[in-house]
């Protein structure tokens, strides 16, 4: 995902690799398929020549491959992302120039950028899946933009949809899981709340690009219109371009 402005285009959680140069992510509950399960589209290839700034979520392989890596090494582009991942991403040779860390408001490109907390999967699965990393960001003259990353629906995010009411809301679809334990990102019913108590337009992503996410833009899309909610919903193609005024 990328996020332009006038000044600015960031990249938000470098997954670049080709089709299929990555394991399968599950075995026996979903079709194993190697990933990414579709192709970066061509489209991409030209505005990531414009990057100035890159947001990292978490360290999990679908949000930074080994060529988001060689990519943001090569450029040496400028990485934001949590205090906990800090260590491991300049291990790496990536340029982190700042850390955020929960509920706490940075400078951020000439406006503010905050941490906000994410629970990837629910029960006993999250504790495995690591910490992740959620952004509320304000812009000059943008829209407020709330990237909620991989995550359930927990007290963080209720808070930030019922408080700080963000202009655009962006959240993870998929449904994605392992072939044992609960799912990893909210279940239809949890998105379908997270979209009722989204004050502005919500963005759908991280659907049909890795294995081990059954929900299809399709079935998100029949789900929201049989609520009456499809309206404030986005559910862009790859490599399509929302303009929000």
């Amino acid at each position: 995902m990328l996020i332009e402005t006038e000044k600015d285009v960031i990249l938000v959680d470098p997954m670049l690799g080709e089709k299929g140069t990555m394991a399968t992510f599950t075995y026996f509950r979903f079709k194993a398929r190697k990933n990414p399960v579709v192709s970066l589209p061509e489209s991409c290839k030209t505005i990531l020549k414009k990057i100035t700034h890159c947001l990292i979520t978490h360290k999990h392989p679908d949000h930074i491959d080994k060529e988001g890596e060689r990519f943001l090494l090569e450029n040496n582009t400028p990485v934001t992302c949590s205090y906990k991942d800090e260590k491991l991403f300049k291990s790496k040779g990536l340029n982190v120039v700042q850390t955020l860390r929960y509920f706490k408001k940075n400078p951020f490109l000439g406006g503010t950028i905050e941490g906000i907390p994410a629970k990837h999967g629910y029960g006993y699965i999250a504790k495995p899946m690591g910490n992740v990393m959620g952004f509320y960001l304000e812009l000059p003259n943008q829209k407020s933009i709330y990237l909620s990353s991989d995550t359930i629906y927990t007290e963080a995010v209720d808070k930030v949809l019922k408080e700080y009411e963000p202009d655009i809301s962006v959240v993870a679809c998929g449904t994605a899981q392992l072939d044992l334990f609960q799912p990893l990102l909210m279940k239809m019913e949890d998105i379908l709340r997270f979209v009722k108590n989204a004050s502005g337009n919500v963005i759908a992503n991280h659907l049909e690009a890795v294995n081990h996410c059954p929900t299809t833009r399709k079935q998100l899309r029949e789900e929201l219109e049989n609520k009456g909610l499809s309206e404030k919903v986005m559910i862009p193609m790859d490599g399509e371009i929302l303009q929000i005024n």
